[in-house]
C-alpha cells in the first residue's frame, strides 16, 4: 500500500493521507456534482471521487474517526494492487485525454 500511496501522490491525490480506509460522507450537493460523472467501480472508486471533487472544487476534509477492524478481507494483495494501479492510470488518463468529462454524467454528453 505504501507504493500505491506514492503513486497516488504522484498522480494527483496529495491532500488525503489514506484514500481507501474509513467511510465517506457527502453533502447532497456534492453527490449531485460528483456521482453523475463516475466511471469506475471496485477498489478505485474512492480515488475517482477525490479526483472529481478536486476538478469540481468540492471541498474535501479528512476527519479521524474510531474504526474497529473486522478480521478477514476480500482483497487479494498482489492481484488487486496491480488492478488498482491499472485502474488509477486509466482514470487519470481518461480525464487528461478528455475521454471522461467532469460534470457531464458520462463521456459522450456535450456541455451546454
Amino acid at each position: 500500500m505504501h507504493s500505491f500511496h506514492t503513486l497516488l501522490k504522484t498522480l494527483g491525490i496529495r491532500h488525503i493521507n489514506d484514500t481507501q480506509c474509513g467511510f465517506k460522507l457527502f453533502s447532497r450537493a456534492a453527490i449531485k456534482d460528483i456521482f453523475p460523472s463516475m466511471h469506475t467501480e471496485g477498489w478505485i472508486f474512492d480515488i475517482e471521487i477525490l479526483l472529481l471533487a478536486e476538478y469540481l472544487s468540492v471541498p474535501v476534509v479528512e476527519v479521524p474517526i474510531t474504526w474497529h477492524e473486522v478480521t478477514g478481507t476480500k482483497m487479494r494483495l498482489v492481484q488487486d494492487s496491480i488492478r488498482m494501479a491499472w485502474d488509477l492510470g486509466v482514470v487519470r488518463l481518461g480525464y487528461i485525454w478528455g475521454v471522461y468529462r467532469v460534470g457531464l454524467g458520462g463521456p459522450s454528453k456535450k456541455r451546454r
